[in-house]
């Protein structure tokens, strides 16, 4: 039997909520598929945490993490207690730079009893396969001056090395699917970086004849996001532009509270971290109505990761089946608690 040892970070906000459910479920989950076992560890680092240690981990606190296979995290950001610019750099981005967590994973898909704001999604069925370590988000640059000349400059880096990498992770997910990869740019408008993006993406696809090819500018792309999101299979980008597109692909399916991710370590001397594309939504914390379901699948991805496809998927069909029977909560058109979702997952899987 595997046993996965896991790295529980709850967070802040509704992360406190929405983790321990999901990591019910797939205890639950691990209990009836079997083949596996999951040791969770909980580790308190937050928000509250920094108000008490002045620090958002602990100085050793990624070298605890690196003795784990994954990382779980719920939500990162109390903006009221301590600025989102160092909340975030000092937890979530820090593990994914020193993680060397260099690909970021988002699915999205049109899911069964979860009304999308389209009028005709198709059961689109997507991923958006994101660069995680440099581009727009490179930490070069800086400030001059104060006052009227004041001045702010931010480099975008992009590398060969990290530029191909995102592509042939792309390239090789799409084997997996349905052979399809469309890359997102914008070299009729940025001078340097995009063209620099487009030729890379020509070299890669000559490796990949089997997989059919497109480009979008990323103007073009997110109008294409809403007209018709079915159209796509697996879209690579930058790191901006894949941010971007993953809020309007959550946006598509419905609520950005149900899309999950996946920031992979792919050299294996890291482990990976998952987590959902929601934030802590404090306007909601604490009320019990946070919707598991990104944090649920987000357990699938991880599933995925370590090779057990067909848990992963017994899961999320369980999740699909339960809100295609309307238990569901606020945000996308139900009147369910978070626990009321998880709970009656698991006793759909225990069933099964």
């Amino acid at each position: 039997m595997d046993v996965y040892t896991i790295a529980v970070i709850p967070g802040d906000g509704i992360g406190r909520e929405v983790v321990p459910a999901a990591v019910e479920v797939l205890k639950v989950l691990a209990e009836v598929h079997g083949g596996f076992h999951f040791k969770f560890q909980e580790f308190p680092w937050s928000c509250d945490y920094y108000a008490e240690h002045g620090e958002m981990m602990p100085v050793d606190g990624l070298d605890i993490l690196k003795g784990f296979d994954a990382i779980f995290l719920g939500a990162v950001g109390n903006p009221g207690l301590v600025p989102d610019h160092i909340s975030l750099w000092g937890l979530l981005l820090k593990i994914r730079r020193e993680f060397e967590q260099v690909i970021n994973v988002r699915p999205a898909k049109a899911l069964k009893g979860v009304a999308s704001p389209l009028t005709d999604p198709q059961g689109f069925d997507l991923v958006v396969v994101r660069e995680n370590s440099e581009g727009e988000y490179s930490e070069i640059g800086g400030r001059l001056h104060r006052g009227d000349d004041e001045m702010a400059i931010q480099a975008a880096v992009f590398t060969r090395k990290g530029t191909e990498r995102v592509m042939r992770y792309a390239f090789e997910l799409a084997r997996t699917r349905r052979k399809h990869v469309t890359s997102a740019t914008k070299s009729n408008g940025i001078y340097h970086t995009m063209p620099f993006w487009d030729e890379v993406f020509k070299d890669v696809q000559r490796d990949y004849r089997d997989v059919r090819v497109d480009s979008y500018h990323i103007d073009a792309l997110a109008a294409q996001f809403v007209a018709r999101p079915y159209v796509f299979d697996v879209v690579v980008a930058s790191n901006l532009f894949g941010d971007i597109l993953t809020d309007i692909s959550g946006a598509v399916m419905g609520s950005i509270g149900i899309a999950p991710a996946a920031n992979i370590n792919v050299n294996g001397r890291y482990p990976s971290m998952f987590e959902p594309v929601h934030g802590s939504a404090p306007d909601i914390a604490g009320r019990g109505i946070a919707n598991p379901i990104g944090q649920i699948w987000t357990g699938a991805l991880m599933l995925e990761h370590f090779g057990h496809r067909d848990a992963a998927q017994e899961l999320l069909q369980v999740m699909e089946d339960v809100t295609a029977e309307g238990i569901k909560t606020p945000d996308i058109g139900g009147h369910s608690g978070t626990r009321d979702v998880s709970d009656e997952i698991c006793r759909r899987l225990r069933r099964r």
